[in-house]
């Protein structure tokens, strides 16, 4: 048996990859080592970005009917019981300091109550639906990356088992066996510090004040859903990571940090983290590629790893199918560490400096109330929320022009339909050109590339090629057309040829 492409790791990047691989045309293989979906705790909602890769690939009413799921258990937990949800108005937070909505140039884009479970399950219903093949109980145990591809072995409940594919994707978490296999580097920071989530029953659930809690002993949160606890423990790193975590080892952390005399009288889950901060230098080695936590470790301040990850893929699947198909050379795949790396960077980054104003000493304290007055500063406020959710990302297309290199919002497109949209477009996987040219000269030169481009009027201008990842591509610096061409040409190749031809 083979495939084009063997995808390690069922989590939410994993699935985003077979599907953004599978919507281009490239047939797929799922193995997942876990026998059936994690419990463990992990984001409780999803950045702006990664909200639209997957409203660009059809599932906005899902996503829509699980964060009302959530925002209702929120509401009630924070006894709010009508109007606006909190979530809705949440802008994020750097370090626990809260970002004011109102300065944010692009208040509609937002971070979304959906957690990782609901995540995963609405990513599984589309792949499903998309005939992906989903092996669980599968632990990769080696690879042989040769001229012609990559063979893949495994062990299951079945005996050990191989395939060969063209390309193999680890998406199989931070510490990913792919990327251990392959010898990919991975550099960084060691672990300072504890985090741990848990689900619990508390004796006075009353007397743990919900929200974030700064203290002389570390950060505690409770909520914003019902019986959730986080909190940061700075005495140092856990002895043993691996070790289960037990009631008795989150109720003495909880009054420790909270300064309370409180129980824990029952725990459905916990999970302890550390703070290690680790990048890989490349993202490809030959014909392995990482993705998600696999290629990037840091602090899950924010809710940013899980939408790194997830922009990650809707990056490198369309490359990925479109060298797979023959439409582009392999050189094509370069473009994705050049472009996702140095996102990853400024992200580690940030987590740094977080854990650095969250430390509870003096010296961190006082950095800290400074971090909070230069934040009532618009346009700080503003930069830092920029920063937080994603929305600074540029990729380095060799310009300087207007809009191209960022990824685009959902827009209305008239010739959509009534009610449709730019996103309703996409969700098959193809580029867009938004024509605002004269008497149509853009889709004009475009028409030679129709097989992965559809050509659009739009006179809301101005004209923009915009990747199948969202990425805008090119964009006219008037009316004209200049460099349209060229854009096609490097994301798309020769029209109506193929790289085997």
């Amino acid at each position: 048996m083979a495939v084009d492409i063997v995808v390690v790791g069922a989590g939410p990047v994993g699935l985003l990859t077979a599907i953004e691989l599978t919507l281009g045309g490239a047939s797929v293989l799922v193995l997942e080592r876990l026998v059936t979906p994690s419990r463990n705790i992990k984001a409780l909602g999803i950045g702006p970005l990664a909200v639209e890769a997957l409203q660009r690939r059809g599932m906005a009413a899902a996503i829509d009917a699980e964060e009302e799921r959530n925002a209702s258990a929120i509401n009630r937990f924070l006894r709010q019981d009508r109007g606006e949800s909190r979530m809705a108005k949440f802008s994020g937070h750097f370090a626990f300091l809260p970002i004011r909505r109102e300065v944010q140039r692009e208040p509609q884009r937002r971070m979304r109550a959906v957690d990782q479970q609901g995540l995963e399950a609405i990513l599984s219903d589309r792949a499903r639906a998309l005939g992906i093949e989903v092996r669980r109980g599968c632990a990769v145990t080696g690879y042989e990356d040769r001229a012609d591809g990559v063979a893949v072995t495994w062990t299951s409940s079945a005996g050990a088992c191989a395939i060969r594919c063209a390309y193999l994707v680890g998406c199989d978490g931070g510490r990913s066996t792919v990327r251990k296999l392959a010898g990919f580097g991975f550099p960084g920071t060691p672990p300072t510090l504890t985090m741990y989530q848990a689900i619990v029953d508390l004796d006075t659930p009353s007397a743990l004040p919900s929200g974030w809690h700064r203290t002389s002993e570390g950060v505690f949160a409770h909520g914003p859903f019902p019986r959730r606890l986080f909190m940061l423990d700075f005495s140092g790193p856990p002895q043993d990571r691996q070790a289960p975590v037990t009631r008795e080892e989150i109720e003495a952390v909880l009054r420790r940090i909270s300064g309370t005399d409180i129980r824990v009288r029952a725990m459905e889950v916990g999970n302890r983290w550390a703070d290690n901060t680790r990048l890989a230098e490349t993202y490809r080695k030959g014909r392995v590629l990482l993705a998600g936590d696999a290629a990037h470790v840091h602090a899950p301040f924010g809710g940013q790893g899980l939408s790194l990850g997830l922009v990650d893929a809707a990056n490198l699947g369309w490359k990925l199918a479109a060298v797979v198909r023959g439409d582009r050379p392999e050189s094509l795949l370069d473009t994705y560490t050049a472009e996702r790396r140095p996102v990853a960077e400024a992200v580690l980054a940030n987590t740094l400096a977080q854990v650095a104003i969250m430390r509870p000493d003096p010296q961190s304290g006082a950095m800290r109330d400074i971090m909070a007055r230069l934040m009532q500063i618009d346009d700080i406020g503003s930069l830092m929320g920029e920063m937080m959710n994603g929305l600074a990302t540029r990729y380095d297309l060799n310009t300087a022009q207007g809009e191209v290199g960022r990824l685009i919002g959902d827009r209305p497109v008239r010739e959509a339909g009534p009610g449709g949209t730019l996103y309703d477009i996409m969700r098959e996987g193809r580029a867009v050109l938004l024509d605002a040219s004269r008497e149509g000269m853009a889709s004009r030169l475009a028409a030679p590339w129709e097989r992965r481009v559809i050509r659009l009027p739009d006179q809301a201008g101005p004209s923009m090629l915009i990747r199948p990842d969202g990425c805008v591509a090119w964009a006219a610096s008037d009316d004209g057309t200049g460099g349209l061409v060229d854009a096609l040409h490097r994301w798309f190749g020769a029209p109506g040829m193929r790289v085997s031809d």
